[in-house]
């Protein structure tokens, strides 16, 4: 599978919504695979299509535990609970962090890549990181959401100082 090229901060497709799929082929499934090989290799958690200049509704997620990968077609949050003020960066924004509000727990109606409804009921991280993509999908960047005074920008040495 390939690397596609990241589109990053200043780039409109990020403020566009993205058109839901009306059909999985195996074109779909390679760009499936290319944004999990995409996101993997910078070391992201999750990716929408827009990142990659397609303004497809898809998303994949991965929470690097067994069983935490997920490719999700035209998903909707269908029921929100709770909340959760998190640290968040985006592949899109490199070296951007922020806290942001995001629901403690979400329910994701969505299409796995064989064409088959699944839902997801997701709490804390994954619940994170399923709003943060499907915000990508409705051309909603995490910059946006930022609460007012903690958006800070950190250079990778400094980050790779934290760990």
């Amino acid at each position: 599978m390939a690397i596609r090229n990241l589109r990053y901060e200043g780039d409109e497709i990020l403020s566009k919504r993205a058109k839901e799929i009306d059909k999985i082929d195996d074109r779909l499934k390679e760009l499936a695979q290319d944004m999990m090989d995409t996101m993997h290799k910078f070391d992201g958690v999750g990716l929408a299509a827009p990142q990659v200049g397609i303004l497809k509704r898809i998303i994949v997620i991965d929470l690097y535990e067994e069983g935490s990968q997920y490719i999700l077609i035209n998903p909707v949050i269908i029921k929100e609970k709770g909340e959760q003020l998190v640290d968040e960066g985006c592949l899109s924004f490199p070296n951007k962090f922020g806290k942001v509000k995001r629901p403690k727990e979400v329910v994701v109606e969505a299409l796995n890549i064989e064409g088959k409804k699944v839902r997801i009921k997701a709490k804390d991280l994954l619940a994170q990181a399923l709003s943060h993509e499907i915000d990508h999908l409705n051309g909603i960047v995490f910059v946006k959401k930022v609460e007012p005074g903690t958006l800070e920008t950190v250079t990778p040495e400094a980050r790779n100082e934290k760990k």
